[in-house]
């Protein structure tokens, strides 16, 4: 499935999702082609944890669908992608404004298209560390997604 957005609209509305927009979650910045976006929590009194820092579900949240979209975006029509897997590990606690970069490369890119060009499913696997303003990391993600060139009918397929 293909978003059906150019970027700046999806980013619009992603920023509307309420998983997004009640955890003061927003995407910032989303490159045209979809190659990157930076997406950023604020702290705020209903998103900290009893430490009084950022609770891990809401880091958890802010890259949740990203890579997937981004997937999305750049493979167009034709694929099938979702996240499979995901893992945190928190590395100090998250205070104040948090940042998380995700970028896809041509050659991560070209890798996909060719694991599944006759269909196979591919696992990609993405490592995405969210930092705090002095620019420390404070959780680092590993997420897998499922990605699967569909075919519209059989002939298309043996073709």
């Amino acid at each position: 499935m293909a978003i059906p957005f150019s970027a700046a609209a999806f980013r619009r509305l992603i920023n509307l999702w309420p998983p997004f927009l009640f955890s003061s979650i927003k995407l910032e910045h989303l490159e045209p082609d979809y190659s990157y976006c930076r997406v950023v929590l604020k702290e705020r009194p209903w998103n900290r944890n009893i430490n009084r820092s950022h609770f891990g579900g809401s880091l958890f949240s802010m890259t949740d669908p990203i890579y997937a979209l981004l997937l999305m975006g750049k493979l167009g029509r034709g694929y099938r992608v979702w996240d499979k897997a995901a893992s945190i590990d928190f590395i100090k606690p998250g205070k104040g404004k948090l940042t998380a970069e995700f970028r896809v490369s041509e050659e991560q890119l070209a890798m996909i298209r060719e694991a599944t060009e006759c269909g196979s499913k591919h696992h990609p696997e993405f490592v995405v560390e969210v930092i705090d303003a002095r620019g420390e990391v404070v959780c680092r993600l590993h997420r897998t997604l499922y990605v699967r060139k569909v075919y519209a009918n059989k002939q298309e397929r043996a073709a």
